[in-house]
């Protein structure tokens, strides 16, 4: 008699991919249970989703930690892998989730990013609240809380790290600049609800202390100067985060 291999579910938070949810569907055959929850959805997300075997939830969330928890809640399987409707997953890096799973030697693995901006590859400058080259995905089921933030939400871990796999999950992180800046507005806005929620916006002269020091992470450490002027609005962005949150928070109508 042989062991039964591990199971591993895919859960995936969609608000309106119809036109993106088949492709990363496609992508995630190893899978033995796909999980979507389908948030403030109007168009055939669940539709596609149900196409592909998927099981459903529907419903309306304003915290993202409390939508990814729910999607790891209904997920039955001994791993979950989290994705995103625009990320797909090379076939190195589904042998490399397979082959970690089995091995069973940690608890939680870390998975490189691949970042598009539209057809561009953009390696370099990533972090600082504006994007990230790898993120801790695969995980065994119980080991990864998320946390009450409307937008980026923090993590608690339990069980052994493990390190980075091979492959890449490819990442369609923006359209165009401008859908960079969108982005960077939305983002900006739900980080504003946060701070009034916590009671404590900050200040002024802390944000504005963070420009500078961000803005050296991604462009200089991070090395996002090889990206010439994508990595430079990449760290600007990035370095601007904090004080337009706080900017917002404090002037803006909630």
């Amino acid at each position: 008699m042989t062991d039964k291999r591990p199971s591993i579910s895919v859960v995936i938070c969609a608000h309106n991919e119809e036109a993106r949810l088949a492709a990363c569907l496609e992508k995630v055959s190893f899978a033995d249970e796909i999980v979507v929850v389908c948030d403030k959805c109007t168009d055939r997300t669940e539709e596609i989703a149900k196409q592909f075997g998927a099981k459903t939830v529907t419903g309306s969330w304003t915290i993202e930690g409390h939508r990814r928890n729910k999607a790891i809640e209904e997920a039955t399987s001994d791993w979950i892998f989290e994705l995103d409707a625009d990320e797909h997953v090379n076939e190195e890096l589904a042998q490399s989730i397979k082959a970690a799973v089995i091995s069973d030697a940690y608890d939680r693995y870390l998975i490189p990013v691949d970042n598009y901006v539209g057809q561009r590859l953009v390696r370099y400058g990533w972090g600082a609240s504006f994007g990230t080259s790898a993120v801790w995905r695969l995980f065994k089921k119980g080991s990864k809380v998320w946390g009450e933030q409307r937008v980026h939400p923090s993590i608690k871990f339990t069980g052994r790290q493990g390190p980075k796999l091979d492959g890449a999950l490819i990442h369609f992180v923006d359209r165009n600049i401008s859908d960079m800046i969108r982005r960077f507005d939305s983002y900006t806005s739900a980080r504003a609800a946060d701070l009034r929620a916590s009671g404590n916006i900050g200040s002024f002269a802390h944000n504005f202390r963070r420009i500078i020091s961000r803005f050296w992470r991604c462009f200089i450490s991070r090395k996002g100067y090889k990206e010439g002027g994508m990595g430079f609005l990449i760290a600007l962005l990035a370095a601007l985060f904090p004080m337009v949150s706080y900017l917002k928070a404090r002037y803006d109508d909630e």
